[in-house]
């Protein structure tokens, strides 16, 4: 029989720590958002003051209107436009121009945000097309198409291509056998790709404020502006609510991940 291997004090220190490292900051954050003083550092007791003068700030809640707005659109864009890319990549192996296509597709991964967003600056001004919404939206979908079409293509190099052959063997067209038995497997991480998308244009600053323009600025820039100036108790009060609305999106894309990871694995014998 194998001996379970214990964790040591040394491990579980170092665990704790590293814990402490990244959530103990988000925990003060939020525990200070109910603070009823006026200075950031100082407690005055529990109020929910602070988050009654962020519904009542009108522009910051039409920059965290943009941001949501953004977020979702870039992200089913990007989630639609990297899932075919990785199933390309995956099941294209031989043909012209892979690796090209492979390196255009995985550059921004790589490639500086300061970069990138002055290159589509400079696209957009070519163009003479009007920062907003729209301008912001396609350079999101551009810097996180590359992370789902990741999540995607490890997925689909996972995968056993039996599965699909034979349901191509038993009289399916090829298109029918993906959407029928490749795409409920994958669907956990069409819904991961998703997920990361959203989050990563939720939180962008750099690229979004090379793309915007006037009466567009999403909930990072307007909240960059504000702390440049002295950080209030209402940004404590905003970041809390950011940091819900994630927690929320991560449980249910948990559970939609399980969800279609059931349905698809009912459907692999088929």
């Amino acid at each position: 029989m194998r001996k379970v291997s214990r964790l040591s004090r040394f491990n579980i220190a170092s665990l704790a720590m590293g814990l402490a490292f990244l959530y103990l900051p988000i925990l003060i954050l939020v525990i200070y958002s109910f603070n009823a003083s006026r200075l950031v550092t100082v407690w005055g007791g529990w109020s929910l003051r602070w988050y009654h003068e962020f519904f009542a700030d009108r522009a910051m809640i039409e920059a965290a209107w943009m941001s949501l707005r953004v977020a979702v659109s870039s992200a089913t864009i990007a989630t639609l436009i990297g899932t075919l890319a990785a199933v390309a990549l995956s099941r294209g192996e031989r043909f012209r121009g892979r690796t090209l296509f492979s390196g255009m597709l995985y550059a921004p991964l790589v490639m500086p945000e300061v970069i990138s967003g002055l290159s589509l600056l400079l696209l957009f001004v070519a163009l003479n097309a009007e920062r907003g919404f729209w301008t912001v939206t396609i350079a999101h979908t551009t810097l996180t198409m590359c992370f789902v079409a990741v999540v995607v293509q490890s997925r689909l190099g996972s995968l056993d291509r039996s599965l699909e052959e034979a349901a191509m063997d038993l009289g399916c067209a090829p298109v029918r056998a993906f959407l029928s038995v490749t795409l409920p497997l994958i669907a956990p991480a069409i819904v991961a790709g998703w997920m990361l998308a959203f989050t990563l244009s939720l939180d962008d600053l750099v690229i979004a404020s090379f793309t915007t323009g006037p009466g567009s600025a999403t909930l990072p820039i307007r909240i960059y502006s504000e702390v440049r100036l002295g950080v209030k108790p209402e940004i404590n009060a905003i970041c809390t609510l950011v940091i819900a609305l994630i927690a929320v999106v991560i449980i249910i894309a948990s559970l939609a991940s399980k969800l279609l990871s059931s349905q698809g694995e009912s459907a692999a014998p088929l």
